[in-house]
């Protein structure tokens, strides 16, 4: 393929994705995020990177927002919100993290390409994100010429990118807001 095939190929692919992305479950998510008193976020390898990027930028709307594995990370609590990125449903340590979590009273959102390789009891609520993930066998997901869990990578941190912008609308932040909690000392 040449540069340009393959770029008109995976912009399809994202535009697939993004069709077929349930958009009650983002709301629930949303709706979760804004009720949320303090906000946690962990994920490993490339989905790892692009939920950190999204713990980022939970803070620029206002969140108190923590990634999981940073020294100056306090306890969670009731109230809390603990946000997951397994893409595959199949991370073994993912999994102890949901339990400890789930013994403290924060509430649990699992964001995956593979829900159906999650059990019920894992997580309070799941955002399904139809794209290919590595290992993932959900006959749902959009397919990709992409090797291993690229397409359900990138498409976290656009994903993760327009949920940041809608929840700013809707709680009337500008972008100088977002802007004025960056940090200023680079």
């Amino acid at each position: 393929m040449t540069y340009r095939e393959l770029y008109e190929v995976l912009l399809s692919e994202h535009r697939q994705v993004f069709a077929a992305q349930d958009e009650m479950q983002l709301e629930s998510m949303m709706k979760m995020i804004s009720n949320a008193a303090r906000i946690f976020v962990t994920g490993c390898g490339r989905e790892g990177i692009a939920a950190r990027s999204f713990a980022m930028r939970l803070m620029h709307l206002g969140k108190e927002t923590h990634w999981l594995w940073d020294d100056t990370t306090p306890g969670m609590q009731q109230g809390d919100l603990f946000i997951v990125v397994n893409g595959s449903g199949k991370i073994g340590y993912i999994d102890y993290l949901l339990d400890q979590a789930e013994k403290t009273g924060a509430s649990r959102l699992v964001i995956t390409g593979a829900p159906l390789e999650r059990t019920p009891q894992e997580a309070e609520y799941t955002l399904f994100v139809p794209a290919c993930v590595y290992k993932g066998r959900d006959r749902r997901v959009v397919q990709s010429v992409q090797p291993m869990g690229n397409l359900f990578e990138q498409h976290l941190f656009l994903l993760f990118d327009i949920v940041v912008m809608l929840l700013a609308d809707k709680m009337n932040l500008t972008p100088e807001q977002m802007e004025s909690r960056h940090r200023n000392i680079e």
